[in-house]
């Protein structure tokens, strides 16, 4: 296993991503943008901290979360992607879903709480719900993130044995420890229906603590729109390692408004179904 990371390495580099997304909200809110960030994935995979060192430094005026709870019986009678909706970005914000429509895909599923009908018609719903959010003017970023077995059950552990973590896990999250395989074959089923040219999943694997080195297995991380007009494009095929020098092509360009990682200084775009990723000099 990798050493963990001091922590003078690892919160002067956190800081400094961390006045990248000052600077990334500052131009979202004077451009009028709207950004929609979705964060999905494995129970105890690291979501609520990486959102929570976002909101850390960020106004909430113009970063705000969404994180709904079970919907009413009203809710369960509306259009499945009606109540979130109400929580879209408007002109100069910021949303980061902590979960999202894709509950359908995962836990509804997994664990029963919708029909194979609702199901199948989901699956077929969602890239057309994505399509007309995009065509309307918002950004939408889709992170899952993934977490090994055995880290899984040494964070659940870890809620377990700390009263002041305990209110982090559910008879849900132990549940989905019975049903890894089943959550595993959902997730495939997602991305291979929503994985789109247009709005893709970014992966994030963590198989260790959050503060030691960990993998970026199936696409960058994304973040930001930032104008730059010194900039190269690293071009590469989706699904290929970013790090991998080999998958990397460079060529000069010049960048108008375009995406600042949230986590590292690399960004993207889409040209042709492939990633483009921009690397800021």
């Amino acid at each position: 296993m990798s050493k963990r990371l001091s922590k003078n390495i690892y919160e002067p580099e956190l800081l400094r991503l961390q006045r990248e997304l000052v600077k990334l909200q500052s131009h979202v809110r004077n451009q009028g943008l709207k950004v929609c960030v979705i964060f999905e994935g494995r129970d105890a995979a690291g979501k609520g901290g990486a959102i929570k060192r976002i909101l850390q430094r960020t106004n909430p005026r113009t970063v705000r979360v969404v994180a709904l709870a079970q919907p009413t019986e009203r809710e369960r009678s509306q259009w499945y992607f009606q109540r979130y909706v109400a929580h879209l970005p408007a002109a100069g914000e910021i949303v980061l879903f902590d979960r999202s429509w894709y509950n359908r895909a995962g836990v509804e599923k997994v664990m029963g709480f919708c029909t194979d009908e609702e199901y199948d018609e989901f699956l077929v719903s969602c890239p057309d719900f994505e399509r007309m959010l995009i065509r309307s003017g918002i950004i939408l970023i889709k992170f899952w993130f993934s977490v090994s077995d055995v880290e899984q059950e040494r964070r659940f552990m870890d809620r377990i044995e700390h009263p002041i973590k305990r209110w982090k896990l559910s008879e849900m999250d132990l549940e989905s420890r019975a049903r890894w395989i089943d959550y595993s074959r959902a997730k495939d089923a997602m991305f291979a229906h929503t994985d789109t040219n247009g709005s893709v999943h970014y992966l994030y694997h963590l198989s260790i603590s959050p503060t030691q080195p960990s993998q970026l297995d199936h696409r960058a991380i994304v973040s930001s729109l930032h104008a730059s007009s010194n900039a190269c494009i690293l071009s590469l095929t989706p699904g290929r390692a970013v790090l991998s020098s080999s998958a990397i092509q460079v060529s000069n360009a010049s960048a108008t408004s375009t995406a600042r990682a949230l986590s590292s200084s690399w960004c993207w775009r889409h040209s042709a179904g492939a990633l483009r990723v921009l690397f800021f000099t």
